[in-house]
């Protein structure tokens, strides 16, 4: 398979600076080339998006619904290729691809709804001597750096609201997995959207991701991506007043107290820890486990662990794929040495999987005996490792829990609804999720503390691109 793609900016498929080659990481062969941007492609694609912003966002809605539905057509009909071209990048199991595409569908149709839905509001005047009128418009040019676990998902969270509020957007993938995200581009190219509306290009981030982000040109920047990434994001932005979108970094707790249906536990947090090689950033991190159940519990989530089928075949029933590349694999591999170094026992896996030796793949790894001294407590994993650990009150593991500055994700696993409910309370985390989990277009996705700012998905997604506008009219 040989999968060439060019940039998109301004309507057309361009060429950038040369080629870049885009290897499979379970095959680790060649498997593409990409269009390669420097600062010149960035500053063609924010001109782009400058000169569509006039039009694109006074574009009556009804009308810029009907191309975001253009565009979810062909991306149901170009969905073979959509699928070719995350799984040759990630080397993800079909199923897993598949969230990818059908986000991109569902945010699509979701946000072309959505927009229909905001109305001007009348506010009421306390003294009835003036009439009040909220109305809504595009928050400008908007600049999307995405993270490359899920190459198409993240790209629908962020197109989705920006097409339907009016913002034209220069959407930036991850270098490690920029096909998919181009092939997008391809399909706006096709139908023909309008110049400039949306703009895909990639490149090196120290180069073109500074370049985006310190332009006055964009009034809004967002990211899917780590804590530090985010943090750079904002200081080069500084350059003008912005606004800012990111989900950033996760430390995901999960505490099973002994009242909860034990095999629905180790199923969620198995299922969400080995899925796409555990590079998620809601994945369970750190798994809580209460004392009297500690023992079997473990044994239920090495079961499963040891159960995974790891490889990449397209077509196949694969669990879990590679890693997204050898650094990646380093990373995750420097935690798990170093919790060992510190007394945990690896119960399962451990380092590459029986019988595979070429790839990026890690074997799907249960930790028990982690302590706060260790970094894998502290850092998040983004691999498919489960660390264990035991707790002996509510009280106690509520703090446990807590003792992070990230604030994404956390699972709670109790037949009790009013403990359910008290850690629902107490625990500091964008998302609580209880005996269960959850993700869809229309729930939002938050981020609090040191994992992020505003939202994804749903609604309140929308209305990050959006700003508020109060009309005034003096009566009499």
């Amino acid at each position: 398979m040989n999968l060439t793609k060019k940039m998109y900016i301004g309507g057309k498929l361009v060429d950038g600076t040369g080629p870049r080659d885009i290897d499979n990481p379970a095959t680790e062969q060649i498997i593409g080339q990409v269009a390669w941007a420097s600062s010149v492609e960035a500053e063609a694609a924010l001109q782009a998006a400058k000169a569509a912003l006039p039009v694109w966002s006074k574009t009556p809605i009804a009308e810029r619904a009907a191309w975001m539905e253009k565009l979810r057509d062909e991306v149901i009909a170009n969905e073979g290729h959509l699928l070719d071209c995350i799984q040759q990048e990630m080397g993800k199991s079909l199923k897993n691809a598949r969230e990818d595409t059908q986000m991109l569908i569902d945010a699509l149709h979701f946000f072309a709804e959505e927009i229909q839905r905001i109305r001007p509001e009348t506010l009421p005047d306390l003294q009835g001597t003036h009439e009040h009128k909220l109305v809504h418009e595009p928050v400008g040019v908007v600049v999307a750096f995405l993270a490359w676990n899920f190459p198409l998902l993240n790209l629908a969270y962020k197109i989705g609201p920006a097409m339907a509020a009016g913002c034209p957007i220069i959407i930036k993938p991850s270098s490690q997995t920029p096909l998919s995200a181009y092939a997008v581009g391809e399909l706006c190219e096709k139908i023909g959207l309008p110049a400039g509306v949306v703009n895909v290009i990639c490149g090196p981030g120290a180069e073109i991701g500074d370049h985006l982000s310190a332009s006055t040109i964009p009034a809004m920047l967002t990211l899917i991506g780590s804590t530090n990434t985010g943090k750079h994001i904002m200081k080069v932005g500084a350059s003008s007043i912005k606004r800012y979108s990111m989900e950033l970094g996760g430390n995901a707790p999960a505490l099973v107290f002994a009242d909860a249906d034990l095999d629905l536990a180790a199923d969620i947090v198995c299922g969400v820890k080995f899925a796409n090689a555990g590079q998620i950033c809601v994945t369970p991190n750190r798994v809580f486990v209460e004392s009297p159940v500690a023992q079997e519990f473990t044994a239920k989530v090495v079961a499963r662990a040891r159960a995974v089928k790891v490889g990449f075949d397209p077509s196949a029933d694969i669990d879990m794929g590679p890693m997204v590349d050898q650094r990646q694999w380093d990373s995750v591999d420097a935690l798990v040495q170093d919790a060992v170094a510190k007394g945990a026992t690896v119960l399962a896996g451990g380092g590459k999987p029986e019988g595979i030796e070429v790839g990026s793949f890690y074997a799907p790894t249960v930790l028990g005996g982690v302590t706060p001294q260790m970094r894998i407590y502290h850092e998040e994993i983004f691999g498919p490792v489960v660390s264990l650990m035991e707790f002996q009150s509510e009280e106690a593991v509520l703090e446990a829990a807590n003792d992070t500055d990230a604030g994404l994700a956390s699972y709670v696993f109790t037949k009790d609804a009013a403990k359910a409910d008290r850690c629902a309370d107490q625990l500091h985390f964008g998302e609580v999720q209880i005996n269960g989990v959850k993700y869809q277009i229309d729930l939002p996705h938050i981020g609090i503390g040191q994992s992020g700012i505003g939202c994804d998905c749903s609604h309140l997604s929308l209305h990050e691109y959006l700003v508020p506008r109060r009309i005034t009219r003096a009566l009499g």
